[in-house]
């Protein structure tokens, strides 16, 4: 891509003022341009202190002489039941996840339940039974909580905060702001599954086999990948809500890099590719719950990739990128054709409440 054309690219977008959106709508929670500027204009300003400008997946504390990472996460699922997960392993799995990505082990969970009037009790106890399989599978203890309810018609159905704290060994040291020009960008897996799972379940789509989630926790392979990379390993992320591209635009930002991709290096089962083009989706823009990048130093991105392919959660792990010096904030994608394209923060979002 010449510097012509993506400076012409970069120059296309511009930030939204939030004196636009007197309001809150739905897209406000989708992950994109308009969360992006509730966090930027709103949340930090109000709550500006270190821990939280690092912009991470959680926050890394000082205590006691030892590092511990904080996170906290809701899920408001629709339906809360789908292929292969619910809501309740969803909401283990997500937050084990997000201090995986911090470099952290995880090692307790709370769990707050706003429950609505008429949700059957039978339901409960299968989300709740499926929470305790997700904690024992991720090593991870449900050690406080609280539930609430609310009246029938305010709730739908049921909505779960879940919040977890871990341990960062010492040594390891993963934030977005550590990107450097030269690192090469690694996918655990095939993207998209999760979203396309949950929209089949919505619009009845049929397809050769059951779609699952590939909701699960990547605690595991994490700590082997940074057991064998150490300090190369530089910035992990699960790319959930808004996906691949999403996730990148934050970490090019947060970092100050570029980000170039190659589309044909990106694994994408057949279904959920045909799943997208005939529903007109981006694969690139849609919710994973068990996969994640990595940003690796490029002298060990080879090793990296083989730890991640030797674990049962990342037999498909690819390389599918690096990071640039040019450009600072943007990721650009070389399509299959040959063409160049820049990755943008969508303003709202392509699938509504799937995580």
């Amino acid at each position: 891509m010449s510097d012509d054309l993506g400076d012409k690219l970069a120059a296309g977008t511009c930030p939204i003022p939030i004196s636009d959106y007197p309001t809150i709508l739905m897209a406000h929670g989708g992950g994109g341009r308009l969360t992006q500027m509730l966090v930027d204009k709103l949340f930090v300003p109000a709550f500006d202190n270190p821990a939280l400008k690092e912009l991470h997946d959680g926050a890394v504390l000082e205590v006691g002489g030892s590092r511990i990472a904080f996170s906290t996460d809701s899920f408001v699922i629709h339906p809360l039941f789908f292929p292969g997960g619910d809501i309740g392993s969803l909401s283990v799995h997500g937050t084990v996840n997000d201090l995986a990505m911090c470099g952290a082990r995880p090692m307790a969970l709370s769990v707050g339940l706003i429950v609505e009037e008429g949700l059957p009790i039978d339901d409960l106890w299968r989300i709740v039974r499926s929470m305790e399989a997700a904690a024992k599978a991720s090593g991870v203890s449900i050690v406080t909580g609280d539930t609430k309810v609310v009246d029938r018609g305010k709730g739908d159905g049921l909505f779960i905060n879940v919040s977890g704290i871990g341990l960062v060994p010492p040594g390891v040291v993963i934030s977005p702001r550590r990107a450097r020009p030269g690192d090469r960008v690694l996918v655990s897996g095939p993207i998209a599954v999760h979203g396309v799972a949950i929209l089949s379940v919505r619009e009845g789509l049929r397809f050769e086999t059951t779609l699952k989630t590939d909701s699960a926790p990547l605690n595991g392979m994490v700590e082997a990948l940074l057991a064998a990379a150490g300090d190369a390993v530089h910035v992990l992320r699960d790319p959930t809500r808004g996906g691949v591209a999403t996730t990148l635009n934050e970490i090019a930002r947060q970092g100050n890099v570029g980000i170039r991709l190659e589309e044909t290096a990106i694994p994408v089962d057949e279904e959920v590719r045909g799943a997208c083009e005939i529903l007109g989706l981006d694969p690139l823009y849609v919710a994973n719950e068990g996969k994640c990048l990595v940003l690796v130093d490029p002298a060990s991105a080879d090793a990296a990739l083989a730890v991640l392919r030797a674990h049962p959660l990342g037999v498909r792990a690819a390389m599918i990128g690096e990071v640039t010096g040019d450009h600072p904030g943007k990721v650009f994608l070389k399509s299959r054709i040959g063409g160049q394209r820049m990755l943008d923060l969508l303003t709202g979002e392509q699938l509504p409440r799937i995580c």
